[in-house]
């Protein structure tokens, strides 16, 4: 009885910290925090604005367009915490979001994480969660939830695979009889792909755009491999001769140009994971497949893409922006079989 009052008071929580996007699940509630991984500051200050509720949402629609006297920052970068107190200001403000009559206790927190990150910031990690407000914390490897998510058969003595692509890190692992096989993390992901536009838009029209104006590029005509109808989008920056504003058109043959590089590291990616298993695990991919989850995933064709350099079926998941948050809450509402999963604070 105490128990389900305390998680009526102060639910547990599980969070996807994640570099472009941080979401938190709450215990039989499912998501009710979606929000960017952005703050913004007071110049010269850590002092968040607006009473401290200038993050998310309304500090990233900040992010380039901000006067002298603000800065809108991102405290995550690949997947990694790199600003430790600016990230327990965030992780504190959705933490209260989430917990509203908590009324002093600390909720437990399962919290997804890259899986290449370094003991180091795995202790950043928890750190910034404990002096956020949370209690007990638990991290999980950001691929095997993404694989509870997506309702891959990991307990199964076959191989699941799956790749997630987010906004810092792409994680890819191989999972059979409910554990990793075979991983391997990169960071290159969906802000790369961004940077890549930047830099394309800037050696080849001369102009400078912001990595928000690639995004809305990247998502409005961005594509992995060719598409049916080819379609041309209007870039609008600083021509870095001139000096002054102008306009360009840019096509979809043009963008899938400009994200060669990343994608073809991230098709490594998955390719090394593939050499590290057995003969046996590799032809069962040939009927399971690869599972594509994360922000990159909807990037058009990228499932045609791989499923034409890997020569196995490839897919994207149903909501893949939320796939990981779905499966670290899944972990959260079933912690005592998943505990063998988690990475606990042992200091």
């Amino acid at each position: 009885m105490l128990r389900r009052l305390r998680r009526w008071i102060c639910p547990d929580l599980a969070i996807d910290l994640g570099t472009a996007n941080t979401l938190v699940a709450v215990g039989g509630d499912g998501i009710v925090v979606d929000e960017p991984s952005v703050l913004a500051l007071a110049k010269g200050t850590r002092k968040v604005l607006g009473r401290g509720t200038a993050v998310g949402k309304l500090a990233k629609q900040m992010l380039g367009r901000t006067p002298d006297s603000i800065t809108a920052v991102r405290p995550l970068k690949d997947g990694v915490i790199t600003d430790f107190e600016l990230c327990e200001m965030m992780l504190e403000y959705f933490i209260r979001k989430a917990t509203r009559d908590a009324r002093g206790l600390r909720p437990r927190v399962v919290i997804a994480v890259p899986g290449g990150i370094t003991p180091v910031e795995k202790r950043a990690v928890f750190n910034s969660a404990e002096r956020a407000g949370a209690g007990r914390v638990y991290l999980i490897e950001e691929s095997k939830a993404a694989s509870i998510g997506a309702g891959l058969p990991i307990s199964e003595p076959i191989a699941s695979m799956v790749c997630d692509i987010g906004g810092g890190t792409t994680e890819v692992a191989i999972l059979s009889l409910g554990d990793v096989v075979a991983s391997k993390s990169i960071r290159v992901a969906g802000d790369e792909m961004d940077e890549a536009i930047v830099e394309y838009v800037r050696q080849n029209f001369s102009m400078r755009i912001g990595t928000s104006s690639a995004e809305q590029i990247k998502v409005e005509i961005g594509s992995a491999y060719p598409r049916e109808t080819e379609q041309t989008a209007e870039v609008r920056g600083l021509d870095t001769i001139s000096g002054v504003p102008r306009k360009a058109t840019i096509t979809s043959e043009e963008v899938r140009e400009a994200l060669r590089g990343p994608l073809e590291a991230i098709l490594n990616c998955v390719k090394q994971t593939i050499e590290q298993c057995d003969p046996e695990l590799v032809a069962d991919l040939s009927d399971t497949g690869l599972v594509l989850t994360g922000g990159g995933a909807l990037l058009y064709g990228i499932d045609l893409l791989m499923r034409e350099q890997l020569g196995i079926p490839a897919r994207v998941v149903d909501d893949p922006l939320t796939t990981v948050a779905r499966g670290t809450a899944i972990c959260l509402e079933h912690l005592q079989d998943w505990k063998d999963s988690f990475d606990t604070d042992a200091a």
